[in-house]
């Protein structure tokens, strides 16, 4: 009796409105909707977008350098034990041999500002590049990073499309089942048919049953693999809007030359901005070569005086100042510079070779995106004209079997034939959806899809 008031009790809180409201209303949205939520939340961006906002602050560090550099410095010494100096016999009045005399007052206190002025540095002027060159680098790594998490997401969104159609298409095949299933128990009841029949009713049943347990799983880790991408908390609840047979591209899909292909990729831009970096490298090694040149002033108090460090009336304060140029020129570094630039040569020339290898991979993902297209096309319509046959043998097989003139295995054939076509049929436009997905990002058109 305890147990059933308890039991009552859960089902009236699970029903009550305050739960109720407790649950997070599904969210619905289509492929671009997913998209742009997955631009303003994936955690991949916000990395990049914080990269990307750091490197204004690098440049603003780099510029720092050429600015004037103020500084107030003070001290203030008590020594503690002098240190002695021995004079020559000649200076020691009473001519016992050498004088004897500590060097130093106990007392030292200095104040003062120091200001310095970088007049001339080739490589500070090379380093503002550099760093202004990274800036664009970071900007390019978030667009980077902006292309995978779209491709990611377009990906995730159409794998679930294809297992909500699979849905649909067991769902089907499990009513036609658990029918004939009711039709042959009451056949079975009044001995017109055999119990083995109703068996394997029931076998095909339990199987279909099973697959769609499996594809149920699926089908929840798919929801969270989408929403992983899109930044999304897994507790929220989402159902798609759109559809398998959606087109993302507007225009005919053509081939291109790889470098035309190639320069609307982020990753593209990415290699050549790291080559231009490398010039930038050897160009600041270079510089070295060349002179620099900074002006400098400062102006101090000091004190030195015996006795009591603080409230001595005696101490006494002096003022000095300095101004002045520093000129460095560099002679000779034992061909450091002729190395590190070789080095960097090395390294430009490797970058020549990524861009060239890049340039052939974007061919190659572009050919084959292009000829996957067509070929799913193609089996596309050739599984929907499969699946047309597939549903009318079963439709006339289920009609013989109906009038006791095909038997019951044939039926359980067709109805696999049919469920297998539904199948393929989903593949096929799984494959036709990803292929248009690599040949957006192979053109380096991929944020169309945010618009």
């Amino acid at each position: 009796m305890i147990k059933k008031s308890i039991l009552v009790g859960m089902m009236a809180l699970l029903l009550s409105p305050a739960f109720a409201q407790s649950q997070p209303e599904a969210k619905e949205l289509n492929l671009q909707q997913a998209i742009n939520y997955a631009l303003d939340n994936n955690e991949s961006i916000k990395k990049a977008s914080y990269d990307e906002l750091g490197s204004k602050y690098q440049v603003n560090e780099a510029r720092s350098a050429g600015l004037p550099q103020v500084d107030v410095k003070g001290s203030a010494v008590r020594t503690l034990e002098k240190s002695m100096i021995a004079l020559p016999a000649d200076f020691n009045p009473e001519g016992t041999g050498p004088l004897i005399r500590p060097v130093g007052t106990d007392n030292v206190i200095q104040a003062g500002v120091s200001v310095s002025q970088l007049l001339f540095n080739k490589s500070y002027f090379v380093g503002l590049k550099a760093v202004k060159s990274a800036e664009d680098l970071y900007r390019i790594r978030k667009e980077m990073a902006v292309e995978d998490v779209i491709y990611n997401v377009g990906s995730a969104y159409y794998q679930i499309l294809q297992t909500q159609e699979q849905f649909q298409s067991i769902n089907a095949n499990l009513q036609k089942l658990e029918q004939l299933e009711k039709i042959l128990t009451l056949q079975y009841k009044n001995d017109l048919v055999k119990k083995v029949d109703v068996n394997r009713i029931k076998v095909n049943k339990i199987n279909l049953e099973s697959q769609k347990q499996t594809l149920q799983t699926a089908y929840e880790q798919q929801h969270n693999v989408l929403k992983f991408f899109m930044g999304m908390p897994l507790e929220q609840p989402i159902t798609l809007a759109g559809s398998s047979d959606e087109q993302l591209i507007t225009t005919q899909p053509g081939l291109a030359g790889a470098d035309v292909a190639s320069t609307e990729r982020a990753q593209f831009k990415i290699l050549n901005k790291q080559k231009e970096l490398k010039s930038l490298e050897i160009e600041n090694i270079r510089a070295g070569y060349y002179p620099s040149l900074a002006a400098f002033g400062n102006y101090n108090y000091q004190s030195q005086y015996d006795g009591k460090m603080i409230g001595n009336s005696e101490a006494m304060w002096f003022p000095n100042s300095q101004v002045g140029v520093q000129l460095n020129i560099p002679v000779f570094d034992g061909l450091r510079k002729k190395a590190q630039v070789q080095q960097r040569e090395i390294e430009m020339r490797k970058l020549d070779v990524d861009i060239q290898q890049y340039n052939k991979n974007t061919q190659v993902e572009l050919n084959n995106a292009v000829s996957q297209l067509g070929n799913s096309q193609g089996n596309i319509s050739a599984q929907e004209k499969n699946v047309e046959l597939a549903q009318e043998v079963y439709d006339t097989t289920n009609q013989l079997y109906k009038e006791g003139l095909a038997p019951l295995s044939d039926l359980l054939n067709a109805e696999t034939a049919l469920r297998e076509a539904m199948t393929n049929l989903n593949n096929e436009k799984l494959k036709y959806q990803i292929a248009q997905l690599n040949y957006l990002k192979a053109k380096g058109e991929l944020e169309s899809l945010t618009k």
